[in-house]
């Protein structure tokens, strides 16, 4: 029987390219919270959680960094999300669906979301592109603000789930940043790097990913590379 795995995804310029939805609902919840253009600029958000996007613009237009505002804050976020998603030329990015479909047919493959996105903010965005069927269980920023914490959380919730304890070397990190790479070896998973997000390959190689890939359009050398 082949071995059980874990495939854990990331979703912006991992699974799909949303447009910048997300980014345009923070710069409106930036504008109706606190006035002014909204200048996001020095706030990383390619690959932060979004309690950490959060903390950033709070400190940036110099508010208390507590619970209450970052809730506020988010909140809106999230209802302006529901607004952006249909306004935006978004796709699933390519091989995506095919490699989801194949691994969910796979009694020793598990679906997990691995993600800074926070979890209403994660089934708005893959309940649009019709995604969200694909995953039971996941870490999100509402877990941690540090995306290195994410993955001790993500594998009780595996274990949960499947009742499958999965080790760190059954488990697979997919993403486009550095910092899914660095949230991957944090726990000692085995980190897939995709560069369809807004990170060169070149950025990304010198992080050290296990795997490194333009895109995951050829599904089956996919499959027969990494074994899944």
């Amino acid at each position: 029987m082949p071995a059980k795995r874990l495939l854990l995804w990331d979703i912006d310029g991992t699974l799909i390219n949303t447009g910048a939805a997300g980014q345009h609902a923070l710069v409106r919840a930036t504008i109706q919270r606190f006035g002014g253009d909204a200048d996001l600029r020095g706030i990383e958000i390619a690959g932060r959680t979004d309690t950490a996007i959060a903390h950033q613009i709070l400190e940036k237009y110099r508010k208390p960094v507590i619970d209450e505002n970052v809730r506020s804050f988010l909140n809106l976020y999230l209802d302006l999300l529901v607004e952006e998603l249909p306004r935006r030329d978004g796709r699933v990015l390519p091989g995506i669906r095919e490699l989801l479909e194949a691994s969910s047919r796979q009694p020793h493959r598990a679906l997990g979301l691995l993600t800074g996105n926070l979890r209403r903010g994660a089934q708005l965005k893959l309940e649009y592109y019709k995604l969200w069927q694909f995953f039971s269980f996941g870490a999100f920023s509402d877990d941690h603000h540090d995306r290195n914490a994410l993955g001790p959380c993500v594998l009780r919730r595996a274990l949960t789930e499947t009742t499958i304890d999965f080790s760190p070397e059954q488990v697979d990190v997919i993403g486009d940043t550095g910092h899914d790479i660095a949230c991957g070896k944090a726990f000692g998973a085995r980190t897939i790097a995709v560069a369809t997000g807004s990170w060169s390959r070149e950025r990304l190689a010198a992080c050290e990913p296990d795997f490194l890939f333009d895109d995951l359009a050829n599904v089956d050398e996919v499959k027969q590379i990494l074994g899944w």
